[in-house]
């Protein structure tokens, strides 16, 4: 008996000529991702991955590790066997056994992609649910809500027994996208945007702003701990902390107390649009949703991204924040995010900011700052710090 892990193709079966490409980047970052727990030998066959693992290793870790990799719709744990009625039983018996006690009612599914195998699906699953029913009398066939599914495939290289798929990432392959530079705060917002767009197959650049002494050192520590808590998702970031304080103190001083927050916002889109060009990226992300916040109302974002020359993707934008809250509980970065560690944003932020800022006159505020050497600072000042 072979035990295997399966991982089946999502959006990618829909690719035409380029299908390959897609296909080769998941296979890497099923290799990368499983790497770290032992040695696997990973292929491709009829729209299926298969991690076949090399050595004795924990398989339960490597199945939960598989359903984080973008590009896999389901992933099962299942064994292998030859191509023979009989063989599948056995193994059906020994690799479900205790399951199979402990269930009352049951069904069994087969799938055919061998089609020189004898037998019809409907036919298999005939089979190996009366010679189950025979073994275990306690267990009740149920066509329509059975306790315990179990799945019989006939593939190309053998036949797989498992129980029902459990459901992947889904997505694109991290990678196959293009790359992105996204806007990390502390909050719970800006990690699920992330985790959505790099779910669209986008190499991310996390950039994150701090002002010190304004926020303390362990506002930083936290959020280079959500940019590692999405690296099970995203891969290995690289994750650019920018200084803003200074740029925080000019506006404060310079500019009217409703705008302050807006041209803030400028200040990062500038900074980020520099990175992105630098690093062969395509546009920014941000946790924007309308309406949130002051600085989130139509106006507001209008007016932050006029800065830029580069497209601005904001996958939260229409999202109730029950929903973000229940995703960042889902991927496992909610908990971190609400640690109470403000950010540069919070600490300056106005008793009135204007919720319907006009770009004229940010615009003229803005001349009262030396944009460029305030940005070109930052930059030069910047710390990057590699996160796994």
């Amino acid at each position: 008996m072979n035990d295997i892990i399966l991982l089946k193709q999502g959006e990618i079966i829909l690719k035409g000529l380029n299908r390959r490409e897609f296909e080769n980047k998941l296979i890497d970052n099923i290799k990368r991702r499983l790497g770290e727990l032992g040695k696997f030998n990973i292929y491709a066959l009829q729209s299926t991955i298969y991690a076949e693992p090399l050595e004795e290793l924990d398989m339960e870790a490597a199945l939960q590790a598989a359903k984080t990799v973008f590009g896999a719709f389901s992933v099962m744990r299942a064994a292998g066997c030859e191509k023979d009625k009989e063989k599948i039983v056995e193994t059906v018996i020994n690799y479900l056994g205790d399951e199979i006690n402990a269930a009352k009612t049951f069904k069994v599914e087969s799938k055919r992609a061998d089609k020189q195998f004898p037998m019809s699906s409907i036919e298999l699953s005939q089979y190996v649910g009366g010679e189950i029913h025979n073994k275990f009398p306690h267990l009740k066939p149920d066509m329509h809500n059975p306790e315990l599914l179990i799945n019989v495939e006939i593939r190309e290289l053998a036949a797989y027994v498992h129980g029902p798929a459990t459901r992947g990432a889904g997505g694109l392959p991290v990678g196959s996208g293009g790359r992105m530079v996204t806007l990390l705060s502390g909050g719970i917002d800006s990690p699920v945007a992330s985790y959505m767009i790099a779910k669209r197959g986008v190499q991310l650049i996390p950039i994150h702003f701090y002002s010190f002494p304004y926020t303390s050192v362990k506002a930083k520590e936290k959020v280079i701990t959500l940019a590692k808590e999405l690296t099970r998702y995203c891969g290995k970031l690289k994750i650019e902390l920018v200084p803003f304080t200074k740029i925080s103190e000019e506006i404060r001083e310079k500019c009217p107390e409703g705008l302050i927050t807006v041209i803030m916002r400028r200040f990062m889109m500038r900074i980020a649009e520099r990175l992105a060009r630098d690093n062969g990226c395509t546009a920014l992300v941000t946790g924007d949703n309308l309406g949130q916040v002051a600085s989130q109302t139509a106006e507001a974002l209008a007016v932050s991204e006029q800065c830029v020359n580069i497209p601005v993707f904001r996958p939260l934008i229409a999202f109730d924040k029950r929903d973000i809250v229940d995703m960042a509980r889902e991927i496992g970065t909610f908990e971190t995010s609400i640690l109470p560690f403000e950010d540069c944003c919070t600490v300056f932020t106005p008793k009135r900011p204007k919720t319907k800022p006009k770009l004229d006159e940010v615009e003229v505020a803005e001349m009262n700052l030396d944009i460029e050497t305030l940005v070109e600072e930052a930059l030069t000042q910047r710390e990057r710090i590699d996160c796994k």
